[in-house]
């Protein structure tokens, strides 16, 4: 067998714990201009954001901007420790295809072969179903929000377990879609124990971390651990965000640009051949009709001038990470920010932009000048366009222009900036680097969108005013009680000055606008889209959170 190693990794990158410039290969022109990118974070009086970029085997440049911790004032340096968020999902499948590898389990497995606690769903899940986000199972976060966990509350295994174990339904059929799920990414760090004997964190030390010489990295299973050194995690410049979790692996790494710089030449090492569990991880995840995701275990895909991309974000409130190989040019680009505001798939693009050319032949390149400019020149052109769009699939979406800048907002919690490319066609930068969005306006109100994606997957989004407020006998059908068994909780609906309210002894009152007679949104972001359910009757019997990585999770009235 190889080793898992090439053995220059065991070779030491060595940086100063300042945020002093670390450069082997960086002209002073170069240096000029990427602290140019990252001048807004430059500031004593913000958090920011520390990068790193790798070219062959080596770190060839590490800086950090910003402040570590405001209240303190202590600088982000790239020694500081930030929370990695869905970064971590890379070593977890890491060390699922490690252990494949090596005959202790198959990625074929069954995995009530390993997790007997997980309902019986009467629908084989497989070890792949959680590595390529195809299982159904619902997502782990949105449930305990829905239950009553908000995203500052200590978070345990124990809660996550408990939560899942109560599930009799799932999203899907397994290997029939694919839909991003925590949960997934949790049940492999507990197959890897039930394999093992060991918690992911002890595993992963031992066949990753010290081999590598990560000597400040490690998956944060004990909440109240001290970390020295660590970046606070803000979610606004002068908002502060909460971390309070010892479940790992969907997320809950910790590291830093040096320790992550000795993963990410090892990632680009493996793309030579010499790494055969990293070819694997970029392979594309397959439903069960055949169809590719375009999406490997842990890593996300995508294109750079031409050059594919392999690449993951991570945000956890406030944590906004973002680690993107690009093996062709043997260059990874680090970004970690401590403040969940953050442009940091732009920044990416940009920061990559100086050093790798486009490898497109002219024709091919794009008939816009540049997709780093967001100015919108004919802002009458995009009024027309404005406004809240549903989604059959539940999701709320809305687009909006602020300082010249088109903005595509998802549930009213998630915002990015909209490139355009034609008069009707915007691309996106984001998760997956290629969405397109093509508008279809007949007049102001009767608007369609068309989002696809690089693989060939596309929704239709319609522009939709809310309904014209009914008469409060209308609304008083819509109130009561309404309970979920598979999560032991309830809500109420009530009316309160002409509007509908959901309410419950955890969170605000969430005011619930009608769409139509069978879609509440409100905004509440684990439940911001619930859709009506009525008898032969017309009588309202409950209703089902369709938003996000929820779907069809049903509510019942009960009073």
């Amino acid at each position: 067998m190889k080793p898992l190693f090439n053995s220059a990794f065991l070779s030491l990158v060595i940086i100063c714990g300042t945020n002093a410039v670390f450069s082997q290969a960086v002209p002073e022109a170069t240096a000029k201009k990427i602290d140019s990118l990252f001048k807004q974070w430059d500031n004593p009086k913000s958090p920011g954001c520390a990068i790193g970029i790798i070219r062959n085997d080596s770190l060839i440049y590490a800086k950090s901007y910003g402040m570590a911790n405001l209240e303190n004032s202590v600088p982000i340096t790239t020694q500081t420790i930030f929370e990695m968020g869905s970064v971590s999902k890379q070593f977890t499948a890491y060390t699922i295809m490690l252990l494949a590898q090596q005959g202790k389990l198959s990625i074929d497995d069954d995995i009530h072969k390993y997790l007997s606690w997980i309902p019986d769903f009467e629908k084989k899940i497989t070890v792949s179903n959680l590595l390529y986000h195809t299982s159904g199972i619902r997502d782990y976060d949105y449930l305990l929000n829905i239950v009553g966990t908000a995203p500052e509350d200590l978070i345990t295994r124990e809660h996550i377990i408990k939560v899942l174990s109560k599930q009799r339904t799932l999203n899907f059929d397994p290997g029939e879609q694919y839909m991003y799920s925590n949960s997934g990414y949790f049940l492999l760090g507990e197959i890897v124990q039930a394999v093992t004997g060991k918690s992911l964190r002890q595993f992963t030390d031992s066949v990753i971390f010290k081999p590598l010489g990560m000597n400040n990295t490690h998956f944060h299973d004990d909440y109240a651990e001290v970390v020295n050194n660590r970046a606070y995690p803000y979610t606004q410049a002068d908002k502060i965000g909460i971390v309070n979790s010892s479940a790992v692996g969907a997320k809950g790494l910790m590291t830093n640009i040096n320790d992550m710089s000795k993963w990410a030449i090892n990632f680009l090492d493996g793309k030579s051949g010499s790494h055969p569990i990293v070819e694997q991880m970029i392979q594309s995840g397959k439903l069960n009709n055949g169809k590719e995701t375009g999406v490997g275990s842990g890593i996300q895909m995508g294109d750079f001038a031409g050059l594919k991309t392999y690449f993951h974000p991570g945000m956890n409130n406030g944590y906004y990470n973002l680690v993107t190989y690009i093996p062709e040019a043997k260059m990874t680009f680090i970004i970690f920010s401590n403040v969940g505001d953050h442009n940091i798939f732009g920044e990416t693009d940009q920061l990559a932009g100086l050093f790798i050319k486009d490898q497109r032949p002219v024709k091919e390149q794009p008939s816009f000048k540049t997709t780093f400019d967001p100015i919108v020149k004919d802002t009458a052109s995009v009024m027309p366009l404005l406004g809240s769009y549903i989604v059959e699939d539940g999701d709320h979406t809305a687009f909006k222009l602020q300082d010249k800048k088109f903005y595509y907002v998802l549930n009213g919690k998630y915002t990015f900036i909209l490139y355009r490319t034609e008069k009707d066609t915007f691309y996106f930068r984001g998760f997956y680097p290629g969405i397109k969005f093509v508008f279809t306006a007949k007049n102001a109100h009767d608007v369609t969108v068309r989002q696809t994606w690089p693989d060939g997957r596309g929704r239709t989004m319609i522009k939709q005013d809310p309904s014209d407020t009914p008469a409060d006998r209308q609304l008083l059908a819509y109130t009561g009680k309404y309970y979920c068994s598979e999560l032991d909780c309830s809500y109420r609906i009530i009316l309160k000055n002409h509007q509908l309210v959901l309410t419950n002894s955890k969170y605000h009152d969430a005011v619930l606008t009608l769409y139509g007679k069978k879609r509440l949104i409100n905004n509440l972001d684990w439940m911001r889209s619930l859709d009506v359910t009525k008898d032969r009757k017309g009588n309202i019997t409950g209703f089902e959170v369709n938003h996000e990585l929820i779907q069809d999770l049903r509510f019942k009235k009960v009073e």
